[in-house]
């Protein structure tokens, strides 16, 4: 190891020594360029670690130069208070982004990555508690997670399940409004019925306090399990979760966590208006990949509220899950990293869940995390906690102070308009200059972001997804920061259809900004064609607009919700089944499951005669040796030249439905790791830049069409889910408070 650093830190001494040495424009061009050809030959060699290292030195090289130049030359001069005052923001602005980036450095410079957990007989397999906390999801989207916890391969004995309903509490059912104390009863009556069918213990506590951490914790004081999992709602677990997991504690008696990445099955709102879902990486894979590896390196991988397996014992020391913030994982592994506990990430997709469909709904989650976050930063200072390390500091503050990125992107937006409307020099530079240091240190950061996250984010899609959180979160973030216990926690609205593709109820700010931005730009081309003697600076801005206006168009994209008419996710499975038709069994390959249906083929390629739509069936599916049959109905014939396809829904979905559909779809982990790695490809800087600007001249054109009503798509007419029955004494789940089609409920998530 000490091979591998000797030449980083010479060549970090090098560049402490050039950073201060004063050279002319040309020498700085010929360094700058001489440290980028470096760095992009040892960018060629990624498995190499002493090359990794120079790398990381370089960059930070270039950057403390630029860094140095921006403080001692560019800065207006402080007796001019109309330029220095949004000056010096814009210099606190870049500061900060060299700040994080430096932090971003010390996290992923070197990933770790787990070995699988050790496999422990049924003896040595400690006593599991699983909680799902609800609030008010709907019985369906319960069922399968449920069903799917229950399904783990785990012995029966030592696997107890908790539903812990936050939506049918005591205060809730004896609440002052007639209507909701019914309906919250209703709902208690009917989650007690799913969960007696499928054998899971059903828990709603006396009132909803401290919102999920309190469910949480109500959930501890009934159970008594060594190790707690948590799911949510629409969370639904592979068959080998737990053996996936479990096994690390027995290595550790210090290990208060195991965590794994949230997989989805949906796009988010983002990924469904542009088309990129299946093509292109989703945002939280480069947490999830790459930076909770990151943390992992250091033993500050955090708790992320669910698909995660926790100590009792550990929990026990910190009176369980913390709630004086929103973000009550975070928070309750930094209490427990700071009583020296250790925690593990497992960088494998075991779960399947639901993201926000809408924009509303996505950016009411991110305003919950960034609200969360930044409490944990003002009321736990975890830069300041005793019991942590240096690295668990530096990662912690890194995470929280991440989430004021709204106020540099949003600063970064609108800078430029000061010198193109009002002249204002809060940038003193010439061109010169500006290449010599700004491209020079813009390129290698580019360089930087696709040699660490070119997989798993493609260039330009990490400015897009902050600068449309950042118009919405900017008021949550000042909120926060008056008033830090503020915010309450709100739930994050999931499974919804469109019917229709329309704007977003959010849009008018981003129309607004982006021909704000547009008349910049005019504005900008018109005093650059009259003006006797234009500037050079003002090239630079207009430059920088023009980027700047590129966002915002792909932004209107974004806002431009794209109807939605599935109502269940899919996932791909290839299984075999037989299908039971007319008195015959056929092989047939299971090509896709959702909680609604599936889609078959038969095995041979010549499905049986006279198949059509209406006509029933029962599919055969094993588990455990033991057979389970499904009824079905066919829904779609769809024939090719090379094969044909046949869609069918459940003909009812009882518990047991939800059982079988548990075992199709998560029976094996294979299928998730597949789609997961089948997105994660690099994209180059220039394809990534050119696929970019596409998107923003074909999306702002879309935008302004949704907007004009030109576009107008509706929904085809699609048969609704069959109703859900329980066939138990309590009572059948088809009532009026089943959940209806285009509403699923909403998670905690």
């Amino acid at each position: 190891m000490m091979c591998v650093a000797l030449p980083a830190i010479f060549a970090g001494l090098l560049g402490v020594f050039l950073l201060w040495l004063p050279i002319s424009l040309q020498a700085q061009l010929v360094l700058s360029l001489a440290i980028l050809g470096l760095m992009l030959l040892f960018m060629m060699r990624p498995q190499n670690k002493t090359f990794r290292l120079m790398t990381f030195v370089f960059s930070a090289v270039l950057a403390l130069r630029y860094a140095f130049w921006r403080t001692t030359e560019t800065l207006p001069d402080i007796h001019e208070p109309l330029n220095f005052i949004p000056g010096i923001i814009l210099y606190a602005a870049e500061m900060y982004c060299l700040v994080m980036l430096a932090i971003n450095f010390f996290i992923v410079a070197d990933p770790l990555q787990r070995k699988p957990a050790p496999r422990l007989q049924d003896s040595e397999k400690p006593t599991v508690d699983v909680f799902v906390p609800s609030y008010n999801e709907s019985a369906d989207l319960l069922a399968l997670t449920l069903a799917a916890a229950k399904s783990m391969n785990y012995p029966a004995d030592k696997l107890t399940v908790y539903l812990l309903d936050d939506g049918g509490t005591d205060a809730k059912c004896n609440q002052s409004d007639p209507r909701a104390a019914i309906a919250a009863r209703r709902r208690r009556d009917e989650l007690q019925g799913l969960a007696a069918a499928l054998g899971v213990r059903y828990h709603a506590r006396a009132e909803n306090s401290h919102a999920k951490a309190g469910n949480l914790n109500a959930g501890l004081g009934i159970s008594s399990g060594e190790l707690v999992v948590v799911f949510d709602a629409d969370h639904a677990p592979v068959r080998e979760f737990l053996n996936e997991t479990v096994g690390y504690f027995a290595e550790d008696e210090k290990l208060f966590l195991v965590q794994t990445p949230h997989y989805f099955l949906n796009p988010d709102p983002l990924e469904k208006n542009l088309q990129t879902f299946g093509k292109m990486p989703s945002e939280n894979e480069m947490f999830y990949s790459v930076v909770q590896r990151g943390l992992d390196k250091w033993n500050a991988s955090f708790f992320c509220g669910s698909a995660a397996v926790l100590r009792r014992k550990a929990l026990k020391e910190t009176d369980g899950f913390s709630g004086q913030s929103i973000t009550e994982d975070c928070e309750s592994a930094l209490a427990l990293h700071c009583r020296g506990w250790h925690s593990l990430y497992v960088d494998k997709p075991l779960i399947a869940g639901l993201q926000p469909e809408t924009l509303v709904s996505f950016i009411g989650q991110r305003v919950r995390w960034a609200q969360g976050m930044l409490q944990i930063l003002t009321l736990n200072r975890p830069f300041l906690q005793r019991g942590l390390t240096t690295a668990q500091r530096i990662c912690y503050a890194g995470t929280n102070l991440f989430w004021l990125f709204p106020l540099t992107r949003l600063t970064f937006m609108f800078s430029p308009l000061l010198y193109i409307f009002f002249s204002l020099q809060i940038f003193e530079a010439n061109i010169t200059e500006f290449v010599c240091y700004s491209v020079t240190y813009l390129i290698s950061s580019f360089a930087m972001q696709s040699y660490l996250f070119g997989r798993v984010r493609w260039p330009w899609v990490s400015e897009l997804y902050e600068y449309v959180q950042s118009v919405m979160l900017f008021g949550a973030i000042l909120s926060v920061v008056r008033n830090p216990r503020k915010p309450t926690f709100n739930v994050t609205s999931k499974g919804q259809t469109l019917d229709e593709s329309k704007l977003s109820p959010l849009a008018r700010p981003y129309f607004l900004i982006f021909f704000l931005l547009f008349a910049a730009t005019c504005y900008a081309i018109w005093r650059y064609t009259t003006e006797a003697m234009p500037s050079e600076l003002l090239l630079i801005v207009a430059g920088w607009n023009i980027i700047n206006m590129g966002v915002a168009g792909a932004a209107l994209g974004s806002v431009s919700e794209r109807r939605e008419r599935r109502r269940n996710q899919r996932l791909n499975v290839r299984r075999h089944a037989i299908l039971h038709l007319g008195g015959t069994g056929y092989a047939v390959i299971i090509g896709d499951v959702s909680s609604g249906g599936l889609a078959l083929q038969f095995i041979d390629g010549k499905p049986v005669d006279g198949i059509d739509k209406g006509h029933e069936a029962v599919i055969e599916v094993r588990r455990h040796g033991r057979s389970m049959e499904v009824p079905l109905i066919c829904r779609s014939v769809i024939r090719r030249p090379d094969e044909t396809n046949f869609g069918f829904a459940f003909a009812e979905r009882t518990p047991e439905t939800f059982v079988a559909i548990a075992e199709m779809m998560y029976c094996d982990q294979q299928p998730l790791q597949d789609r997961w790695n089948r997105v994660q490809k690099h994209k180059g800087f220039f394809i990534g830049t050119i696929r970019f600007a596409l998107w923003t001249m074909t999306e702002t054109l879309r935008a302004f069409s949704c907007a004009l009503r030109l576009v107008r798509e509706t929904t085809e007419v699609s048969h609704p889910d069959a109703p859900m029955a329980i066939h138990a004494p309590t009572m059948r789940l088809d009532t009026p408070a089943a959940v209806s089609a285009t509403q699923r409920g909403t998670a905690y998530a």
